[in-house]
């Protein structure tokens, strides 16, 4: 398959990596200094728990054209930066689109492009890019489908990552995924603001940690009682102590060790406009369907100068 990843931040240059090395025929779009440093020194990435840099000799591109044919491109851009590209996408020859990232009016965006096979994706990857090589921790795991409704994409998806060492999580209700999802991770984005990216600030602060899962705990229920799944299956019972208990321990964890800045910080401090655009997104939902939501308003007003 020839594949295109369209956008080299973490998530675009770990997945170009990791196809590329089994075998696929990738290429990478690219734009700026870091086009020409993977055109020179080849894309470089340095695993948190590797002594070693991996570096990969993937073919980059800095646009795409109207005539250029892909059996899929993966979109790994920044929520904000998506509508900016759909005109382009449109005139591409290519029928096979996968949005990988944070999304929460994925139908909408589906409706956008009626010509096309519109996919979604949240790959389980995070860090931060250094001006020669990207310094992340990849999971290599990835959820990946369409919205409700749409046609199944198993075959494709099992073609596109055959071979591939991706654990591939097939949802082919990505909707209601990703509204969750942004449920989950908006507190937390709260919490790295109000300290200003170190979570460390916050070890030890039960009191706190306990509120951004009330945050998240408002948000499922408004998503819940909006008529959608909540999902992952196993957040199915939020409400309950044993998920509370879960939440608790890895907040703490987070806040704790280097595990905060490399899925939190690093991406929240860096991507503040996406942040800001994803809570605008679901307090338009929240409100839309009469939601009730008082501590994830709070946290929002102490997160300071970055959401105003």
């Amino acid at each position: 398959m020839k594949i295109l990843v369209y956008g080299a931040g973490v998530l675009g240059c770990n997945l170009a990596r990791n196809l590329f090395r089994a075998g696929k025929d990738v290429v990478l779009l690219a734009r700026g200094k870091w086009a020409e440093e993977i055109r020179t020194n080849g894309l470089r990435i340095k695993g948190k728990f590797s002594p070693c840099m991996s570096v990969s000799r993937i073919p980059v591109v800095t646009e795409l054209k109207p005539d250029e044919a892909y059996d899929v491109i993966f979109v790994v851009l920044r929520y904000t930066q998506l509508d900016s590209i759909l005109e382009t996408l449109r005139a591409n020859r290519t029928k096979n689109l996968v949005f990988v990232g944070n999304d929460v009016r994925a139908r909408a965006l589906s409706d956008a492009l009626p010509e096309k096979n519109v996919l979604f994706a949240f790959a389980s990857s995070a860090g931060h890019r250094e001006p020669d090589h990207v310094a992340s921790i990849d999971l290599k795991k990835i959820t990946i489908g369409q919205i409700p409704g749409a046609p199944s994409n198993e075959q494709l998806i099992r073609e596109i990552f055959s071979g591939t060492k991706y654990k591939v999580v097939y949802e082919p209700n990505m909707e209601d995924y990703l509204l969750c999802h942004a449920a989950f991770v908006l507190p937390v984005a709260f919490a790295c603001y109000k300290t200003d990216g170190d979570l460390k600030k916050l070890k030890g602060n039960t009191a706190y940690l306990s509120r951004l899962i009330d945050a998240n705990i408002e948000g499922y229920r408004a998503i819940r009682n909006a008529g959608h799944e909540i999902l992952p299956k196993s957040d199915a019972d939020f409400a309950g102590t044993a998920y509370r208990k879960t939440c608790l321990h890895f907040f703490k964890l987070m806040c704790a060790t280097s595990l905060g800045k490399i899925c939190a910080s690093d991406h929240a401090m860096n991507a503040v406009d996406e942040m800001g655009a994803l809570n605008r997104g679901l307090k338009t939902f929240f409100d839309a369907h009469g939601a009730d939501y008082p501590v994830w308003r709070e946290l929002e007003a102490e997160s300071g100068k970055y959401l105003k």
